[in-house]
């Protein structure tokens, strides 16, 4: 099964997985078939490449964030995903980090972070241990970022739901903060990652309807749980952005993602904008 038209991928880890702490990398290793053939496509964009034509991909976000505290990615990941991300430029968006706990100049680092070609913000509660609004605790980094996002137009992407990893407090999962965030940020464009699952998906649904820049991404939601997660996912399409979560635990590949959200029973037309043109809509052609 296929579509005539090649899909975009806004969620794929294309990180540095030889800086992840031992504990976490267990998580993966435990699930990747070949954890050493996936190193080598962290090292080489033109296997990721080869392996975005195999599965009928046009372009892909290169998810990348700060949190050297639980997960082990320092601020050198910022400068790989725009490395990576150079060799491809027109199927390769590069996202960044900026960490609000560790900053001591957010403004400068959101400054290099656009001159290194970074093209949107990835912030990740459980593992950097925030909340979203927490510039209204004092946070000002979290303030600072936000503005240069709307400055440099950058989306900025917000995980929603839990994590498994070692270290991770669910607690910070709950997107509900990401609504005092739209109220104080109207023209700041926000993707809810993971749409909240398993436990916040209809927080998510409320805060797509209620707020004009805000979407959200299906990544590493088995997509023949969809539309019980999100009965009213054809009303949304166009606020809802395929993502694929590769090559996180439990996910089977890029392709057998695709394949599988193709046959759920939705308009041809809704799984199109999924699929495609609700990520161009975000993130430009």
């Amino acid at each position: 099964m296929g579509c005539a038209y090649m899909a975009i991928d806004v969620h794929v880890h294309i990180m540095p997985w030889w800086m992840i702490k031992p504990e976490a990398a267990m998580s993966l290793k435990r699930d990747a078939r070949a954890f050493e053939d996936l190193i080598r496509i962290m090292e080489d964009p033109d296997r990721f490449i080869e392996l975005l034509d195999a599965a009928g991909v046009q372009k892909a976000g290169l998810i990348n964030y700060v949190s050297p505290d639980i997960m082990g990615f320092t601020d050198e990941v910022n400068d790989f995903s725009a490395r990576y991300a150079r060799r491809y430029p027109d199927r390769l968006i590069p996202f960044g980090s900026v960490h609000p706990r560790f900053s001591k100049d957010p403004a400068g680092e959101m400054n290099r972070l656009v001159d290194l070609g970074i093209r949107a913000i990835k912030i990740h509660p459980p593992h950097q241990l925030i909340y979203p609004n927490d510039y209204l605790n004092g946070m000002r980094a979290l303030e600072v970022i936000y503005c240069k996002a709307i400055e440099y137009r950058m989306p900025v992407m917000i995980h929603t739901g839990t994590s498994v990893f070692p270290g991770a407090r669910n607690k910070f999962g709950d997107p509900i903060h990401v609504d005092d965030v739209a109220v104080d940020f109207p023209e700041l464009t926000l993707i809810l990652a993971h749409g909240g699952r398993p436990l916040w998906m209809s927080t998510c649904v409320f805060l797509l309807r209620r707020h004009r820049n805000v979407y959200m991404d299906i990544s590493s939601i088995p997509p023949q749980n969809l539309l019980a997660y999100f009965p009213q996912l054809e009303k949304l399409a166009d606020k809802t952005m395929f993502g694929s979560d590769w090559p996180g635990p439990g996910v089977p590949g890029i392709r057998a993602n695709i394949e599988a959200f193709l046959r759920l029973p939705l308009s041809e037309e809704a799984k199109r904008k999924i699929l495609r043109e609700t990520a161009l809509t975000v993130f430009g052609g």
